[in-house]
């Protein structure tokens, strides 16, 4: 290859043409011709090793000439660099790998020569090589940054710690009805980490809260598929809405898949055996119960309901073993110990009863249904004081709880004024407009004072909410009572059979249909009523209505409650019993209900437990101004008014309160 220019390659000999392909440059007898050099990037195909050789002396002509070429020259290197640019501006849009650079030594000429004359086999598979090079950077994430940032960085997703903080914040929200604003942070929670049950599972709930049924249910099954269908609390809880919707064979199988998901998973064993128990399958829920204390351990819950069955079966022994046993598995669990008291009231052991709510208020001292039963069992056994005293304090710690102001209300109109109860009536329906038992229970009232006019429509408000609920079905009933009492009996009986294909179930509602034909001289159409009580009694396998526990008790009618718990207050003949029973054999009685005959003696003296100084140490609530507290706590709901309405109502409220003499 010749490096030279025309001009001297002229004035050179064959001798020296012919070693060109191994001399770089020639040395030039005619020291003012200048040699030029190219930049090149092309190798050559030869033996030996590329050498730069710098300037010998000061007389030789440099490498470089920096005047402009000579005219003979210039057309030739003008075409040359042109070429240059164009290879290298359809280079520069290609991925090009980099390759090592060889370092030239020199002081003046660092930049390395080229050769115009280059090859087009070479260019062609420069070319090939360039081009494949590209596609494989293509394919290579290290050669694209910006798609390792969107892979590799964590700045878009937050840590997982704000997920509980967030969980929280909406729980609290939630709590205090501010649900649109909890439903947009678990939305986002959804959209941050789709892999996590928990923002599925309390979204759900605050929809179910809303009566949004078809999006909660929606909720649950964006959640399973999210989670893989691993997650055994999203099929619990979508279990639990179906059930609560009437939906029995799809509540089965969603439970069903729950215990797949999660074998240890104790919500779900309990769940599913409460609905067979409903449904009257008192064997397979025995069967659920007992997978669940194998797969997961000892269970409050389970030994709770699993004692309620022994109870049902008349096998009390048993019972209080479980009992026993679930209450030292967890001695904070409220439940077990109503239960158990619940189940001493049946017997009629009610110092052991009394003793047991104790216990209750004890392991949970905020407890609405601790104060409200115990409350309710006071009043039976007599104590109207002390049942009046246990109703403020469950509600000076529970005020937006509707029940114990209904029950706190019928106490203050049987032994009080009317006015004072129908005060405490409104309150709780402000509290919660659509808890049906507080209009019934008021209508109840207005009716007894005589003014039917306004028990109808109290009557009528607690239908409007739900016409085909248990407490629907007492509602007619009452107001079937009261049609027949004003001799409007032909809607007395529609009434009253309406209430039955609510509940046909009801012995109460049946006895008093009869009743009205007994009283009208038709007494054929009477017995025949009864005989289809009976019949229709028969076909029930088991009644599990009592296994629900102690919720059943909470009813508008005190009387009703009464005749429900089937309370005598002058039998004791079995407490002693009843108290060593409930000691049994723990060494220690504090986590094992009354444990001596001493204590029993302390209960039949007043009890040995101190209410005022457990409500001033634990609750800091001062007993000689609870009805002071009770006066201050009526405000309405937070959904209800705006702020500036609170305060006028709560102003008018005390006024009204004040003004009854509480």
């Amino acid at each position: 290859m010749q490096l030279l220019s025309p001009s001297s390659a002229a004035a050179a000999s064959p001798s020296a043409s012919s070693k060109a392909n191994f001399s770089l440059f020639t040395s030039s007898q005619n020291t003012n011709q200048k040699c030029i050099k190219y930049p090149s990037k092309l190798s050559f195909k030869i033996p030996t090793r590329n050498l730069s050789i710098p300037s010998s002396s000061k007389q030789s002509s440099p490498v470089l000439d920096q005047r402009p070429l000579s005219s003979e020259s210039s057309p030739r290197n003008r075409e040359t660099e042109g070429n240059i640019k164009s290879e290298k501006d359809s280079l520069e849009g290609l991925l090009v790998a980099r390759r090592p650079v060889v370092e030239v030594s020199g002081t003046e000429d660092s930049s390395q020569g080229s050769d115009n004359n280059v090859d087009d086999g070479e260019k062609k598979s420069s070319a090939i090589i360039d081009a494949g090079l590209e596609e494989f950077a293509k394919k290579m994430p290290i050669f694209e940054p910006e798609r390792v940032e969107v892979v590799g960085s964590s700045q878009d997703k937050p840590l997982t710690v704000n997920l509980d903080l967030a969980l929280y914040k909406a729980k609290v929200l939630a709590r205090n009805y501010r649900y649109p604003e909890a439903q947009e942070i678990l939305e986002k929670c959804i959209s941050y980490w789709p892999e996590d049950g928990r923002p599925y599972v309390a979204l759900g709930k605050i929809l179910n809260k809303q009566s949004k049924i078809a999006d909660a249910r929606a909720v649950y099954e964006k959640g399973c598929q999210a989670t893989l269908g691993e997650n055994a609390y999203i099929w619990q809880c979508w279990a639990v809405l179906e059930n609560k919707m009437g939906n029995i064979r799809r509540a089965r199988e969603l439970f069903d898949a729950a215990t797949v998901a999660d074998k240890r998973h104790t919500a779900a064993w309990h769940g599913w055996a409460v609905l067979e128990l409903k449904q009257g399958n008192v064997k397979k829920a025995r069967q659920l119960l007992a997978k669940g204390l194998k797969f997961s351990g000892g269970n409050e819950y389970i030994y709770q309901t699993l004692a309620l069955l022994e109870a049902k079966a008349n096998r009390y022994e048993q019972a209080r073993y479980l009992f026993r046993q679930a209450t030292k598995y967890n001695p904070k669990s409220c439940a077990s110990w109503l239960a158990w008291a619940q189940l001493e009231m049946q017997q009629e052991n009610n110092l052991a009863a009394r003793q047991l709510f104790e216990k209750a208020v004890q392991a949970s001292p905020k407890n609405r249904f601790a104060w409200h039963v115990w409350g309710v069992f006071e009043y039976n056994m007599g104590n109207i004081e002390a049942a009046r005293k246990l109703l403020k304090i469950g509600h000076s710690l529970n005020p937006r709880d509707p029940v114990l102001l209904q029950s706190l209300a019928l106490l203050e109109y049987k032994h009080s004024t009317a006015n004072l109860a129908r005060v405490l009536f409104r309150r709780a329906s402000e509290l919660d407009p659509r808890h049906q038992p507080v209009w019934i229970a008021w209508g109840w009232m207005e009716w007894k004072e005589g003014n039917v006019s306004t028990a109808r429509e109290l009557y009528q408000k607690a239908l409007s909410i739900d016409s085909s609920s248990e407490s629907a079905a007492r509602c007619l009933q009452a107001w079937g009572v009261l049609e027949q009492r004003v001799c409007n009996l032909s809607l007395a009986r529609r009434l009253f059979r309406s209430s039955l294909n609510i509940n046909s179930q009801s012995y109460i509602t049946w006895m008093t249909w009869a009743q009205l034909e007994e009283d009208q001289g038709n007494s054929v159409r009477a017995e025949e009523i009864r005989n289809l009580y009976f019949q229709q009694r028969t076909e029930v396998v088991e009644d599990a209505s009592w296994v629900i526990g102690f919720l059943d008790i909470i009813d508008p009618a005190l009387d009703s409650i009464k005749k429900l718990l089937n309370l005598d207050q002058n039998l004791y003949s079995k407490t002693q019993e009843s108290l060593k029973s409930i000691s049994g054999e723990s060494e220690n009685g504090s986590d094992g209900g009354p444990s001596s005959d001493n204590d029993a003696n302390a209960i039949k003296n007043g009890s040995g437990f101190d209410l005022n100084s457990f409500i001033k140490e634990r609750l800091s609530l001062d007993p000689t101004k609870l009805d002071i507290q009770l006066e201050t706590s009526g405000t309405p709901a937070p959904w209800r008014v705006s702020q500036r309405r609170i305060w006028r109502s709560k102003k008018e409220t005390t006024t009204k309160v004040s003004d009854a003499g509480i």
